[in-house]
């Protein structure tokens, strides 16, 4: 995109400018994702098709990296930590030549493809514009999303600015073809015991046997509404959920002290997807904002993207025991 220097340098000099559709960086193409190979050494600065290719594959594995955005971070981290704990490696959090050659068993089909936009896409209901009074939300009919370039990236575990990005600005029509990631599917069988980290910011399930089967980033608990200690179950699993905003229970909002109930949507305070516990009042949830995620404090419950959220949802039962560990 033009900078504003740039833009009043050329109407200074009496032409007509209009600006270009938000452009990929030169490395960031489909070619350069797909062929991206770690041989050793750091990573990258900054954002990278190295870390797209990483991030794509950690996911087809069954670990969570949540938005697929291409920079390295914390989320990234955990999740090749939780991946090396999976397979045996010595965990440390970083890339490294092994850890590459067990992610390349995913390395099938390309990390990025064509998507040709479907009508169903771009049927909606969307809305403009998502409030951030709860009072305003309440009088919403459905916390939707924005647009079809919001609904299509987060079907693909996309970072919003990474669609733009790849796909030129465009906010897709029907028929038009995009570029997005592949992420893999769900991962199955049963999740037997959830554990929290609060310190480590990530969700991990374990199965019947103690193996570690499914890990997500979270955002989990503030300092002013921190989560609770001990371990609690799962009592049930809600989707789409209202949100019942009630500030004598939890925290107020702004100014809004009576009680309201905010309409369901991907765009909801939370998510997709609730898993109810026993502990009143807390939860694990789905989001509106899943860039955010393992970055910013909610408000005591555990926040996930709405993928992970709902793939979680569907490996688990009542009476799940749901630990909160340091």
């Amino acid at each position: 995109m033009h900078s504003t220097k740039a833009v009043a340098l050329a109407l200074l000099a009496g032409l007509t400018t209009t600006m270009p559709a938000l452009a990929a960086p030169p490395e960031l193409t489909r070619e350069t994702v797909n062929s991206a190979e770690f041989r050793g050494g750091p990573l990258p600065e900054g954002q990278s098709a190295l870390v797209v290719r990483l991030q794509v594959l950690l996911d087809r594995a069954g670990i969570s990296p949540g938005v697929i955005d291409g920079y390295w971070g914390e989320n990234v981290r955990t999740a090749v930590a939780a991946f090396e704990t999976r397979e045996g490696l010595a965990v440390d959090g970083a890339l490294d030549r092994d850890v590459w050659a067990r992610l390349m068993e995913h390395a099938t089909p390309p990390a990025l493809a064509e998507y040709t936009v479907t009508e169903d896409d771009v049927a909606g209901p969307f809305v403009a514009e998502i409030p951030e009074d709860f009072a305003e939300m309440a009088k919403m009919e459905r916390l939707a999303y924005t647009s079809p370039g919001e609904l299509i990236a987060e079907r693909f575990h996309m970072d919003r600015e990474l669609f733009e990005q790849l796909n030129g600005g465009l906010d897709p029509a029907a028929g038009d073809t995009v570029l997005v990631a592949r992420p893999g599917e769900p991962a199955k069988g049963p999740v037997a015991r959830i554990e929290v980290s609060t310190s480590k910011s990530h969700v991990r399930g374990y199965d019947a046997a103690g193996e570690l089967v499914a890990h997500y980033p979270a955002t989990v608990g503030s300092e002013d509404l921190p989560s609770p200690s001990g371990t609690h179950e799962v009592v049930t699993v809600v989707h789409d959920p209202n949100y019942s905003y009630d500030p004598d229970k939890n925290f107020q909002q702004g100014d809004n002290e009576a009680f309201m109930m905010i309409p369901p949507g991907p765009n909801g305070p939370v998510g997709s997807v609730w898993i109810d516990l026993s502990k009143e009042t807390y939860g694990l949830h789905g989001t509106d904002e899943p860039a955010k995620i393992g970055k910013d404090a909610s408000h005591g419950c555990v926040r996930m993207t709405n993928w992970d959220a709902e793939a979680l949802a569907a490996r688990i039962e009542e009476g799940v025991p749901v630990a909160f560990v340091e």
